[in-house]
């Protein structure tokens, strides 16, 4: 099997009306549980390098790396720059064989966002590459961009319409009330203006981001009013990397390639269960 694009992937997920599941990776181990876990449960993935994340592996590597372990477990992968503000790095990351890349210009003004995402658009399609934008403002963290959840502005539905028209998007991240990182509070997603935006953009796929901690109920609700990408990055890192490598390397006697093994593990059992409250399983291929 091999890398794909978002877009092949989500006209699957909208005529399914399931959601594709992406998770942030930036250790092998990682990547190998993301892989492990979508290969058991027949789904399609997204694995998504951040730019950080990036800024350690490099393009190339990242992309013989998830070429390789999409080939060993036999599944379509799509390999994501996940929330990149250059448009050099994006086109480094096209030319070496990313399959989807988001530009994220949403703390610029509306018809600055336009430009530069409409640039990303003229590259990237050239190479067949899918493309992600943001419009409105997600609150939290990621990587260089910050938002405090007060200011955090949502998605205005007939902006999102304008905007797909003026750049050509594949896919919608929208700001409905989730954010990056750990909640402090239970979230509150504002379905209804996920339901007007599916309305207004019937055959556009929308995403969610700061999907760690959103109850699976929510989860459901925001993919029947039409999110059909689903970003997990916090609870993988944490929960998946960092709490068990701690406990592994606190045993007597292990080493490395036990805990390498202990990643691995948990990392695919969340893939799992997200796949499962997703609706993707079985909709590889």
């Amino acid at each position: 099997m091999a890398l794909v694009t978002m877009k092949y992937e989500m006209s699957k997920a909208e005529k399914g009306r399931y959601a594709v599941p992406a998770f942030n990776f930036f250790t092998l181990d990682n990547l190998i549980g993301i892989a492990q876990g979508a290969a058991n449960k027949k789904s399609p993935v997204i694995a998504m390098a951040s730019v950080g994340a990036m800024k350690i592996m490099g393009e190339h590597t990242t992309v013989r790396m998830c070429e390789g372990v999409a080939s060993d477990f036999g599944i379509d992968m799509i390999l994501h720059l996940d929330h990149c503000t250059d448009y050099d790095m994006i086109c480094r990351a096209v030319d070496n064989g990313f399959t989807s890349v988001m530009i994220d210009a949403s703390k610029l003004s509306y018809e600055e966002n336009v430009e530069l995402t409409a640039r990303v658009v003229e590259y990237a399609s050239k190479y067949g590459v899918s493309v992600e934008a943001e419009l409105g403002h997600v609150g939290g963290k990621e990587d260089d961009i910050v938002v405090s959840e007060r200011e955090a502005l949502f998605t205005v539905p007939e902006d999102a319409l304008r905007f797909v028209n003026d750049t050509g998007v594949d896919a919608l991240a929208v700001a409905v009330g989730t954010v990056h990182g750990f909640y402090k509070s239970e979230p509150k997603l504002d379905f209804p203006r996920i339901e007007k935006i599916h309305e207004l953009l019937p055959h556009m796929p929308l995403v969610l981001h700061g999907g760690t901690g959103v109850p699976d109920d929510d989860f459901r609700k925001a993919i029947a009013g039409g999110v059909r990408k689903i970003n997990i990055g916090t609870e993988l890192k944490v929960h998946g990397v960092f709490d068990v490598s701690k406990q592994g390397y606190a045993q007597p006697g292990d080493d490395p390639r036990s805990v390498s093994k202990l990643v691995i593990a948990k990392c695919a059992s969340i893939v799992e269960e997200k796949i499962d409250v997703m609706g993707s399983a079985n909709k590889a291929g």
